[in-house]
């Protein structure tokens, strides 16, 4: 009878672990900022397919094509954020994984006739391995030395693909029209399952976002944006943790350049590694508000739509990436936290819901 209640009383202890654990969890995974989230970025990425009529097909065609934009803006700005965000760590270089992720998603599709989905996980694990091969290195960088080391990188990766000749050298890969035509049927129907693809991993990147932010090893990430030194001492390790974050704002990039590549069904240097975008994604992210869920949402709508107006301006189009520039000085002068920042501050009721 004492070797039983000796048994029972490890286990009884287990289950009521699990039991606080799921009890945290659904507490957390019932936050209203997470799903007004999760419900707005599925209701702005369902409707310019919800009609799929012969007449409404090439009325939504534009609707679809900004609305693609938009969502890839949403993953990349999302993931950016798990490393600005939360560890207060400037990348100027993540395209590297946008561009890597496409080299070696379309390489895939090309090289092996890959479908889609296994080039997108093939583009995520390279760029996952190649956040941790850089990770170890640059992550012992801090400030200015980091954000310049990410520059450094991103060069670097376009001077090696340029002259790496299965990758096609300074040409890059090109995927023929039949493979939509095989595969899907059209590039029309081809370019729907891409799109679909697009909203899922814009809903994923948020809600990778959420579950980092609200984690124990989040607390650790905001604990070294504040402090890097003060947090070591209170039991965070900093250096693994930085690598964990980098490669979690690594994959999800590196699986939209897959998409966005097979969707332009071409690849090459200069489209893959443009140091500018990252700069773009920047702004996106102090827009909306850094080291929070919605902010980068909500950056990446604003941002686009404004870029939009802007291309289709006589005098702004040349000069739109000036206006990105003086945006962003806007931003950190006179509303650093961003616009959620702003709305949870002056707002007392949104802290309750905005996240």
């Amino acid at each position: 009878m004492t070797t039983q209640g000796t048994d029972a009383k490890p286990q009884n202890e287990l289950l009521n672990t699990l039991l606080d654990n799921f009890k945290i969890w659904t507490k957390k995974l019932s936050h209203p900022g997470l799903w007004i989230t999760i419900v707005g970025v599925f209701i702005l990425g369902y409707l310019p397919i919800a009609d799929q009529s012969p007449e409404a097909a090439f009325a939504n065609a534009t609707a679809r094509e900004s609305t693609f934009t938009i969502l890839m803006s949403i993953v990349l700005v999302s993931s950016l954020n798990i490393l600005l965000g939360y560890t207060g760590y400037v990348s100027f270089g993540h395209i590297v994984f946008y561009g890597l992720g496409g080299y070696v998603g379309l390489y895939t599709i090309i090289e092996h006739q890959w479908p889609l989905w296994k080039a997108m996980a093939a583009g995520g694990a390279a760029a996952g391995v190649l956040a941790l091969v850089l990770g170890s290195a640059i992550l012992r960088l801090r400030g200015a030395y980091f954000a310049l080391a990410t520059i450094g990188i991103n060069e670097a990766m376009r001077a090696f693909v340029s002259n790496y000749d299965p990758f096609g050298g300074a040409v890059g890969l090109s995927i023929h029209f039949r493979v939509y035509r095989e595969t899907y049927g059209s590039y029309q129907d081809a370019f729907l399952v891409m799109y679909k693809a697009m909203l899922g991993l814009a809903i994923a990147a948020v809600v990778l976002s959420y579950l980092v932010k609200s984690s124990k090893f989040g607390l650790g990430l905001m604990a070294i944006r504040e402090d890097e030194d003060a947090s070591d001492i209170m039991g965070v390790i900093p250096y693994r943790s930085k690598i964990i974050a980098y490669m979690l704002s690594a994959i999800l990039p590196g699986m939209v350049g897959v998409v966005f590549f097979f969707k332009a069904s071409t690849i090459e240097p200069a489209a893959a590694f443009k140091l500018h975008t990252s700069i773009e994604w920047l702004v996106m992210i102090m827009l909306g508000g850094f080291g929070t869920i919605m902010g980068p949402v909500l950056g990446a709508y604003g941002y686009q739509n404004l870029r939009t107006i802007l291309l289709t301006s006589e005098f702004f189009k040349n000069i739109q990436l000036a206006v990105a520039g003086l945006m962003l000085l806007g931003i950190i002068l006179f509303i650093p936290a961003g616009l959620i920042g702003w709305l949870r501050r002056h707002i007392s009721f949104t802290r309750r819901v905005l996240t």
